[in-house]
């Protein structure tokens, strides 16, 4: 059975939903490894997918923030097209995989958030204390539309140590369903996870996927390197969308890697609208986000 058949694309992905695929899609293509990076609050695996064989190493995120889990469906979709492609010798947009494949080692970390994106896609956790505490930073309210957060209140894209008393300072002080960057940083478990895969793995160029606004942020306090300019320019040609080098933000994960490593990283905005963005929206954004992916063969 072809990979693109054992994945589902008709919902926003669950954690178990995720975890179900990815086993799948092992038992019947091992030509992937999955590894265990950590866990999350509520003790949910956050897994990392390694496909490749190639010298140049290139990390790729999604589902960072609760209400973006559409990110989620693109990794796996993609993961699916390319092992059908590598494993039929076929190509994808006219990149030839198998070469891409030798050249390229990917990381992929489809699911950063597992308990906020099953909070939106799933509803309240029934354990106590946790169900309570999730209400009470919801202001008792049960819609969880605007949850960006951990099941914790704290903004996982706001925990990196890049700058990140000036976001402490004006952000909510207190655990919130969006925009929180915590007491510290670096002290949720998710946030970690992802901190230590990528200090250990040292990359050369990061990718994190969000939504919306079909904009690629690739720079941060001009520490990025010269080639991100080209690189990010790239990814705009193939996918129509905007590079933009500078934002007024600090302390996410794509500020925190150019910072520490002077490597290229991107931020990747997918489509527009609303968030949690409609997975009948999957269909009119995953292009655009493959074009940039299968870009890294180019730059």
């Amino acid at each position: 059975m072809r990979a693109r058949q054992l994945i589902q694309d008709q919902s926003l992905y669950t954690y178990s939903r995720l975890e179900h695929d990815l086993m799948a899609l092992h038992t019947e293509h091992p030509i992937f490894s999955i590894d265990k990076i950590g866990t999350s609050i509520q003790g949910k695996t956050i897994y990392e997918i390694v496909i490749g064989a190639g010298d140049k190493s290139i990390h790729l995120n999604g589902s960072m923030h609760a209400h973006e889990s559409i990110t989620t469906n693109v990794l796996m979709r993609f993961l699916a097209d390319y092992i059908d492609a590598y494993e039929n010798n076929e190509s994808i947009n006219h990149i030839d995989v198998r070469s891409m494949y030798n050249q390229i080692k990917l990381s992929i970390v489809p699911l950063v958030n597992p308990d906020g994106v099953d909070l939106i896609n799933q509803g309240l956790p029934q354990s106590e204390p946790l169900k309570s505490d999730v209400l009470s930073i919801n202001q008792q309210s049960h819609h969880f539309a605007g949850w960006k957060a951990n099941i914790r209140g704290v903004d996982l894209n706001n925990q990196f140590p890049a700058h990140w008393k000036i976001e402490q300072q004006r952000k909510p002080k207190q655990p919130s369903p969006r925009d929180f960057p915590g007491f510290e940083p670096l002290t949720e478990p998710e946030a970690i996870a992802i901190y230590e895969l990528t200090i250990n793995k040292q990359f050369d160029r990061v990718l994190a996927f969000h939504t919306q606004g079909e904009v690629i942020y690739w720079g941060y306090e001009g520490l990025e390197p010269s080639e991100s300019k080209r690189i990010a320019e790239h990814y705009g040609d193939v996918s129509g969308y905007e590079p933009i080098q500078y934002v007024d933000s600090h302390a996410g994960y794509k500020d925190w890697f150019i910072q520490t490593f002077n490597k290229p990283g991107f931020t990747v905005e997918l489509g527009s609208g609303i968030n949690p963005l409609p997975i009948s929206d999957l269909n009119q954004l995953y292009p655009q986000a493959l074009s940039i992916i299968l870009a890294n063969m180019k730059v």
